[in-house]
């Protein structure tokens, strides 16, 4: 079984890309982030004459997540479920197979000390008090998304660059870890020890002509699943070419 997941930078803008990158990886399972359209524009016949159902979770103009899959979605919830009035559409969870798939858009945080930060790690905080509660022990389930966050320095190109934006602050990477301690595993880095992998690049100052990129879009598995991931990859191409999403999809292989 493949999982993916992928920031599209709007679903409608992408979608010709989407469609073709599906046809030509055939990933089982899918998580999309930032679709920035509602449920009605959301291209659920096309995708379905690929062969994939699709949960949404859609949001106009803004946020918006999306799971896909081969096999029947089961169980599908939005939100948190913890009683606060949010009305970002930022995670949706379904099982498959077995599986519990939580597809997560993690807030970008704006600047550090702003509100946006603020929010950014009350949301994070919700995310980890969302899996305590949801999580069963021993279950095979993942966790992909757009996190925001580059757990390291060796997930950014240029450190010293990052080192107190958003994306790379002590407090968000804190609350990555503490979201981690759950006993989720970072599925990339399980294959690839070395830096130099990013998959996120800024379409401002030439950003990925200079590969001055972070890791920020993860699927991390709970053990049992980790324990079956056998590769995985970010697929760079697709962050090439005419209009391209300024991230890039990131897969990983799970044994049956």
């Amino acid at each position: 079984m493949r999982i993916a997941t992928w920031n599209l930078n709007s679903v409608r803008a992408r979608e010709a890309r989407l469609l073709a990158w599906l046809a030509r990886k055939q990933p089982e399972l899918v998580c999309l982030q930032e679709l920035k359209a509602a449920n009605d524009d959301f291209p659920s016949a096309a995708l379905k004459a690929l062969g994939y159902q699709a949960a949404v979770h859609g949001q106009r103009t803004y946020n918006g997540v999306a799971i896909l899959s081969h096999e029947p979605l089961a169980e599908v919830e939005k939100g948190f479920r913890d009683g606060d009035d949010d009305a970002q559409a930022r995670v949706i969870s379904a099982r498959v197979s077995g599986i519990r798939v939580v597809c997560a858009y993690f807030p970008n945080g704006g600047e550090v000390g702003s509100e946006k930060f603020g929010y950014k790690l009350r949301w994070m905080e919700r995310m980890r008090g969302y899996l305590e509660r949801t999580l069963e022990k021993g279950e095979s389930a993942v966790l992909c998304g757009d996190f925001n966050v580059a757990p390291e320095d060796r997930d950014v190109a240029r450190p010293e660059e990052w080192k107190e934006s958003v994306l790379c602050h002590p407090e968000a990477r804190a609350a990555l870890a503490r979201i981690a301690d759950l006993g989720l595993e970072d599925t990339f880095r399980k294959h690839h020890s070395e830096g130099g992998h990013y998959s996120w690049w800024d379409y401002r100052m030439l950003g990925f002509p200079k590969n001055n990129g972070l890791r920020i879009d993860h699927i991390f598995a709970t053990e049992p699943l980790a324990a079956r991931c056998s590769s995985a990859e970010i697929d760079r191409n697709e962050r090439k070419g005419k209009q391209p999403s300024d991230h890039a999809p990131v897969l990983a292989t799970f044994a049956q």
